[in-house]
């Protein structure tokens, strides 16, 4: 044994993984599983990154998880809680199945329906002179995603011989921006406008959006949008359980203050000093942070390779974003809302308006050019107190707009607290399109900055989805699992993909790294795990135990 290590075993675990997003939950059930002793490290007081839900005056809000898809049976996320074995634990609700998404572009207005084939019927329907464009675009779309899915179960020469004949599609529009693809297929602006308006969903304009990134994600919702019972805290509880099941350990508030090297050149990983001044020793160690925080300041460049040096000096973040978390007592459902997600977007070229968003007039509390609202107690109809309900609304935006602000600790000045004031109210009147008189009715209010992202989430300028998502950066080009430094790797959105899911999926990849074990070796279903599915938008057939959830949580409020 490396005489590195202390001699007692209460600090000698095979893995450790700094940070507990989905990605370093899942790498940490599939490595406990097959035996290892992990160890997962969490900064905040909670588990979860993204994933991770609070409350504010007793409501509950999740800044990560606003939907997620393919999770009826196998299909791929639902396949993916299966082979965690979490899949019995997890309730979801199915957003409106006529409309999961909104999309309002100006004066006009389109819903996503849950299914590919009446998505496309609604197309056609509000534009019949597309109907043989938008078929064949839908199709490639479908057949891209299709082909993505492919690459990752490909194994010896001859599988590898024939990716070309298997990914044709792939391979012919891999280079090219959404913007190029859509418009060699539609012609009509607004179509284009509503095929597009997901982009936020990768937080890229269209002309540097990856075609086949958009792809995987529309793909991901073709059959709808569903939300978590209990917000994302429900995933994280359930993944959180199953670590501790398996025999290891997830422990918050320890935040790691470097990566300890030894070996020839410092080359070697063997453990992690806390910023307690603590140090844990493991075999290997996995880092879900981004590759930012992972080698710059954990690692540190003095330790890196000229050429990963200059990588990393290359690498762009995602943006970042504003999230306002209002409490409101009014009846949404009146006021037009439903469990769908809604994108308000005006109706101009996406390109421009994403270019504005980035950089918005921050001197006046004039609205913002675009915004995602979502109603987390209209899709989780079991957090609905009967009086109270609970809205996210979020808009992106560039960090230099608070570039002044990134070294604000607690307390927070007065300059900053009077920025967050004005933004607060540019979010309020940008939401006022949607329920022009919501202000009347807001019961608690509270505004998620990128100062806020860095403080509780730690990422690299308050990044929403690690690395940005543009050529140079994904698929072949993006951050490996295995690293340079021995024993080092890592996982989460800059790794395989973003959201949800890929954030789990890059957990299992990283896994399947070290036990040296293929994608589809771990992604071994279990059919006696279910998922259960109910309807947000109808209650009548939940079971009885969801009914008495849903009673109790308005009895609670009526007594109050």
């Amino acid at each position: 044994m490396n005489n590195t290590f202390p001699n007692s075993t209460k600090h000698h675990f095979d893995t450790i993984i700094i940070g507990s997003g989905v990605g370093g939950l899942s790498a940490a059930i599939f490595l406990s599983r097959a035996g290892q002793k992990v160890l997962v490290l969490e900064q905040h007081d909670v588990p979860g990154g993204w994933c991770h839900s609070f409350y504010l005056n007793g409501h509950r809000f999740t800044p990560g998880v606003h939907y997620v898809g393919l999770l009826e049976k196998g299909q791929s996320t639902a396949q993916l809680y299966e082979a965690l074995g979490i899949a019995d634990e997890l309730t979801f609700f199915r957003m409106n199945p006529s409309a999961y998404e909104h999309a309002y572009i100006g004066g006009e207005r389109f819903d996503f329906p849950g299914n590919f084939d009446d998505l496309i019927a609604a197309l056609i329907k509000k534009f019949p002179r597309e109907e043989k464009n938008i078929k064949k675009y839908l199709k490639l779309v479908r057949n891209v995603s299709a082909e993505l899915q492919l690459l990752p179960d490909v194994e010896g020469f001859w599988q590898h011989l024939t990716i070309p004949f298997r990914t044709k599609n792939m391979g012919k529009y891999a280079l090219f921006s959404l913007k190029r693809v859509i418009d060699w297929h539609i012609k009509d602006p607004l179509l284009k406008k509503i095929l597009n308006i997901q982009f936020g969903d990768h937080g890229l304009a269209p002309a540097k959006a990856s075609f086949p990134l958009h792809c995987a994600v529309m793909d991901h919702y073709f059959n709808g949008g569903f939300y978590p019972c209990g917000g994302g805290a429900a995933i994280v509880k359930a993944m959180t359980n199953a670590v501790k099941k398996h025999g290891s350990e997830v422990r918050t508030k320890q935040s790691v203050k470097k990566i300890l090297l030894e070996g020839e050149r410092k080359k070697t990983a063997v453990g992690v000093e806390l910023k307690s001044g603590e140090k844990l020793f493991a075999k290997r160690i996995i880092s879900n942070a981004d590759p930012n925080i992972t080698y710059q300041k954990l690692i540190g460049e003095e330790n890196l390779s000229r050429k990963l040096k200059k990588k990393l000096s290359k690498t762009t973040y995602s943006c970042t974003s504003l999230m306002l978390f209002l409490t409101v007592a009014m009846d949404l459902r009146a006021a037009g809302m439903d469990s769908g997600n809604i994108w308000l977007m005006p109706n101009e070229d996406m390109d421009v308006v994403y270019e504005r968003m980035m950089i918005p007039d921050v001197t006046t509390d004039a609205a913002f050019e675009g915004m995602f609202i979502s109603c987390t107690t209209l899709k989780d109809p079991s957090s609905f107190d009967g009086r109270h309900h609970s809205i996210e609304a979020i808009t992106y935006l560039d960090y230099k707009i608070f570039e002044e602000y990134k070294y604000e600790k607690e307390p927070r000045s007065q300059k900053y607290l009077q920025f967050k004031e004005l933004l607060t109210e540019k979010m309020i009147k940008t939401l006022e399109k949607v329920l022009p008189n919501v202000r009347e009715h807001i019961v608690h209010k509270e505004l998620g900055t990128p100062i806020t992202n860095e403080y509780y989430i730690n990422t690299t300028k308050g990044s929403v989805y690690g690395t940005e998502k543009k050529f140079s950066q994904i698929g072949p080009f993006a951050y490996r699992a295995k690293s340079e430094i021995k024993n080092l790797y890592l996982c989460g959105a800059s790794i395989v993909s973003h959201g949800v899911a890929g954030a789990g999926y890059s957990g299992l990849q990283t896994a399947g790294e070290i036990l040296n074990k293929k994608q589809a070796e771990l992604l071994k279903t279990d059919d006696n795990q279910t998922i259960k599915i109910f309807e947000a938008e109808d209650s009548s057939v939940y079971p009885e135990w969801l009914q008495n959830k849903i009673s109790a949580k308005k009895r609670k409020i009526a007594t109050k």
